[in-house]
């Protein structure tokens, strides 16, 4: 059928379409070449090419359209059958409906290809301005192998494979050839090779299967004769193996090794040519660009977030499930050793034998250009390429280590935070725990065991932990305990890795290949673990630097019979391949997990915010920072308030406390003594002494002490006063300020000098007894009477707490005296007759006078003692003397015109008013002097203390938290910590999206 068609009359028709329907199901397309297929479809179709029409014509069979040749052969026959058949439909009709369909469907082709040509040209215009912005990534040709060399080497292997020929036997390649898979890995790891020496080696069959291994892979059993020799094709010919087989396998694997030292030696040194380039790079970058912000890298980024989530502490239950790697281990088992290869500097505390890690340690490790450590806390940068930098770092750890520890305990669950960074460094977060003890000694608390277990549960709690535990090799496994609880943290081993140290004691001590096996395995322990690795930590030497342990490392795996015995695979062992595999199940954990942490937050950040709103509908959401700030300018606002104090409102201010101070001892030690006097000399006198050793030794100090306490009341006053003034008052201050006052009160002290001088003006201000002018007289009175009036007033007050309730008050309230009061009546109306007796009778009972005024009792059935006698005349004598008192300055109010003549005839006695008048000239020039110095001096000493324990209490952060505390204060802390964790966790993730896996 196609050569027919191809060959007739069917090349005329252009693009023609037929689709056959019938038994056969072909399809038979036309087209402008003459070619035709057959296709397996149903019935036939015609398609015009002009306007790429499709029409339904009546279905033939392929019989009748072979048999009628002359169908074929003849084109218009052919014509004319189709046309048959769509005249039969209505030819016209067909044709008008279906050119409008084509149309429409054109109009839509040219939108579609209109914007397909369109959306090209602007791809292509986006990849050209990418294109443009990407870096220069042509220096990476000078590291990268040439790919000529790398078709050479392949070309080699397949040459030497089509060599190679093995027996038709039941011959497998089993799993038991270690050096098969070392020649691999080897060849695969190696940029350039002899391939002619290469092909020397695989030619020799004792080198690819020795004599012991040959029997194994063809699974028959060995001769008698062990040293006969068998024959391998190799290369078409037949080899015979010689006496000395075993000796030349040993050097063929020796050389292997070397060659493997060698490479292994210059990708060290490609390694650091790159590390050197990188560091010239961020140096140069750093230099030209002084003015950018400095961005963090996304290790320490990582590191800042746990440090946030260490502090947190949370009542919604968010825990940190964020991954960190957590080296668990025996005390003694090299588990720092290993911490310090990974971080590649001796930076831990040293011991022989005894526990130096007693706290946990969390070394964030990251890449930089200069090989430095620093505390999270602390500014200072070690220089870890400096001995004496390194032993300063060990010496702080140690330190903070022992300060944490507090109570009589021996280890810490504080963590102390380090960052390590150098060029070459693998980037992770590790932290080191306290080593797991069997028993507790001498000198360690009773539960040292307990806390060093559950420290470590802690840690490796964290579903996301990845936990690094190491064994001690050279001791026997069952002696192991870190095994067991690593085990019951992680039964499935998901997120452990083994690593067994000493691997060189182990092999010269208690060398057992078999049992070394088992461990790497996972057989030997209950534990599983995602990875296995055999390390060596040094010779024991404290003072071995990091690259003299690596070059002991090399060496020992380069010569250890473990791994040419094929215990010890190359990917297992030394710390650089532990290094890059914790650090890539590091990071592969950590992009699994964080963007779950991020949604943890983020739903109580929720929480946190909607029961705020719930709580404090109309407070601002403050924490305890914010609000120390608020507290802080507050109190110093106030400070500067201080100054705008009118003068007046001092002096008013320090004459009333200063009188409120010194009334009881003017009344009761200068004026009622002296007032015992006979005449006014004598009055005038005593007075004169008393005031004069008033003011040496006791007034002026008592000034100065009335002064300070009237500044901090008055500051008080005006922290206080602003609710007066229509604010509202936030009473969580409260404890604030009064730490302040009390704090600011014990630092300050009054100068000196000034109260020397205070003490001059008072001394001469007492001396002067003159009174110049009247106004100074009635001013004299006046201060008279009202210290008088307030003094009556306070006895009279005494009194009558001491007889009780008066008849009135007794029908009244429902009071009744007690019988102490009624014995105080009764003295007190036994005494009332003495005086009215004897006015002039002196402040204190002779013993005639006590004993006649208690037989005079005992007749009315009064039994009191003396001292109760005295109590009670005491406070009706200074009724009776305040009374005459006031009696005096009355008669006195009149009397200036005599006391300025000097005329005594009169009888006016008027030295009580002299003595108030002195008393009050010393008021007011101590007001002043005051005034002046609180003003001027003490004012702004009180700033600069307050600024000073304001400085002392922010900084104190239990201080803090003991003066602003409460609910609302918690509840905005842990708001702001969410906050703040959240917002570390989104950026960390954006960061972290935008690097390459």
């Amino acid at each position: 059928m196609a050569y027919l068609i191809r060959g007739g009359a069917f090349s005329q028709l252009w693009g023609t379409s037929i689709k056959l329907s019938s038994r056969t199901r072909w399809k038979v397309r036309l087209c402008h070449c003459s070619s035709m297929s057959l296709c397996h479809r149903g019935s036939l179709a015609y398609r015009s090419p002009a306007p790429l029409l499709r029409h339904r014509i009546p279905a033939i069979s392929s019989r009748t359209l072979f048999q009628d040749t002359r169908l074929l052969s003849d084109p218009r026959r052919f014509r004319t059958f189709l046309g048959a058949g769509i005249g039969v439909r209505g030819l016209s009709s067909a044709f008008r409906l279906v050119g409008s369909i084509v149309s429409r469907v054109l109009k839509i082709r040219y939108l579609f290809l209109t914007g397909a040509i369109g959306g090209g040209i602007t791809a292509q215009q986006t990849f050209e301005s990418w294109k443009e912005k990407m870096p220069d990534l042509s220096w990476l040709r000078e590291y990268l192998p040439d790919a000529e060399r790398l078709d050479k080497i392949e070309a080699g292997f397949k040459r030497v494979r089509s060599q190679l020929s093995v027996p038709d036997i039941n011959f497998k390649l089993p799993e038991e050839f270690p050096r098969l898979r070392a020649i691999r890995e080897w060849f695969d790891s190696k940029p350039e090779v002899d391939l002619e020496l290469f092909e020397g080696f695989l030619r020799d069959p004792e080198f690819l299967f020795p004599q012991t291994d040959i029997y194994t892979a063809l699974d028959t059993e060995p001769p008698l004769d062990a040293t006969s020799s068998y024959s391998l094709l190799a290369a078409g010919k037949s080899v015979d193996v010689s006496a000395n087989a075993k000796d030349k396998v040993q050097e063929l694997q020796e050389e292997v090794i070397r060659l493997q030292v060698r490479f292994q030696r210059e990708i060290e040194r490609l390694e650091k040519e790159n590390r050197e380039l990188r560091k010239n790079l961020i140096l140069r970058d750093q230099k030209n660009v002084p003015k950018r912000k400095i961005k963090k890298s996304l290790i320490d980024m990582y590191s800042e977030v746990l440090d946030e989530l260490a502090v947190y502490d949370s009542s919604y239950n968010t825990q940190d499930h964020l991954p960190r790697v957590v080296v668990v281990g025996d005390q003694s088992s090299g588990k720092t050793s290993v911490l310090e290869m990974i971080a590649q500097a001796r930076i831990f505390p040293r011991g022989s034998g005894e526990m130096m890690t007693r706290s946990p340690v969390k070394v964030t490790l990251s890449e930089g250009p200069y090989h430095v450590a620093m505390f999270k806390d602390s500014g200072r940068e070690y220089d870890l390429t400096k001995e004496s930098e390194l032993e300063a770092l060990r010496k702080e750890i140690e330190i903070r280590m022992k300060s944490s520890v507090s109570g009589g305990q021996t280890v810490s669950g504080d963590t102390i935070s380090l960052t390590v960074k150098g060029p070459g460094i693998q980037r992770m977060v590790l932290v080191d725990l306290p080593g797991i003890i069997s028993t507790v000694t001498s000198g360690m608390a009773s539960d040292t065991r307990d806390r060093i277990q559950k420290i470590c549960r802690q840690h490796m709690e964290n579903p996301n932990a990845i936990i690094l535990c190491i064994q001690d090799g050279s001791i026997d496994a069952e002696r192991s305990n870190v095994t067991d609880l690593v085990s019951t943290m992680d039964p499935s081993g998901k997120r452990t890795i083994f690593v067994l140290t000493k691997v060189d004691l182990a092999e010269s001590n208690l060398y057992n290949p078999e049992r070394i096996r088992q461990i790497l395995e996972g057989r030997l322990f209950p534990m599983k673990a995602l990875g296995y690795f055999a390390v060596v930590t040094g010779k024991g030497n404290t003072n071995d630097s990091i690259q003299t342990i690596r070059d002991y490392e090399e060496k020992f795996f380069r010569s250890s019979r473990l791994f040419k015995e094929g215990v010890l695979k190359p990917y297992q062992m030394t710390t650089l391949n532990l290094s890059m595999a914790v650090s890539e199940c590091f990071w592969k954990m950590v992009r699994e997990s964080v963007e779950q942490q991020a949604d943890a937050f983020k739903a109580t950040r929720f929480n946190l915010e909607t029961e705020w709103k719930n709580t404090f509908p109309k407070v601002r959401e403050l924490d305890r920072d914010e609000l120390f700030e608020k507290a802080r300018g507050e109190i110093l606002d106030e400070i500067i308030n201080l100054s705008q104090i009118t003068p007046q409102h001092w002096e008013e201010v320090l004459n009333r406390n200063l009188w409120e101070t010194m009334s009881q001892y003017v009344f009761e030690s200068i004026y009622l003594p002296a007032a015992q006097s006979d005449n006014s000399g004598i009055f005038n006198t005593t007075i004169d002494i008393k005031l004069k050793q008033w003011a040496d030794k006791l007034l002026p100090s008592k000034c100065v002490e009335i002064g300070w306490s009237t500044l901090q009341d008055e500051f008080m006053r005006l922290l206080g006063g602003n609710q007066s003034a229509g604010h509202r008052r936030d009473d969580i201050f409260n404890d604030l300020k009064m730490a302040v006052r009390d704090e600011s009160a014990k630092k300050h002290k009054w100068d000196e000098k000034a109260e020397e001088s205070l003490r001059v003006i008072q001394v001469n201000t007492l001396d002067d007894r003159s009174v110049h002018d009247k106004l100074q007289w009635d001013s004299a009175i006046k201060f008279m009477e009202t210290a008088v009036r307030e003094k009556l007033r306070q006895t009279e007050e005494v009194i009558r707490e001491m007889v009780g309730p008066s008849r009135a008050e007794q029908w009244l309230y429902w009071k009744t005296p007690t019988p102490q009061q009624i014995d105080r009546i009764a003295t007190m109306k036994e005494l009332e007759k003495m005086l009215q007796s004897d006015i002039k009778r002196r402040p204190i009972l002779s013993h005639d006078e006590l004993t006649t005024v208690r037989k005079n009792l005992e007749t009315q059935s009064t039994d009191v003692d003396g001292e109760f006698i005295r109590e009670t005349w005491h406070q009706l004598y200074r009724r009776q003397f305040l009374q005459q008192s006031l009696v005096t300055a009355s008669d006195c109010r009149k009397g200036f015109y005599y006391y300025q003549k000097g005329y005594e005839e009169t009888g006016l006695n008027c030295s009580d008013v002299v003595l108030f008048w002195r008393i009050e000239r010393m008021l007011q020039v101590t007001c002043n002097a005051l005034r002046q110095q609180v003003t001027n001096n003490e004012a702004r000493r009180l700033e600069r203390n307050i600024k000073d324990v304001l400085d002392q209490i922010g900084d104190d952060k239990q201080m803090l938290q003991k003066l602003l505390t409460g609910k609302r204060v918690l509840l905005a802390e842990e708001l702001k910590r969410v906050r703040q964790i959240q917002g570390l966790l989104e950026e960390f993730i954006q960061a972290l999206s935008k690097e390459k896996p």
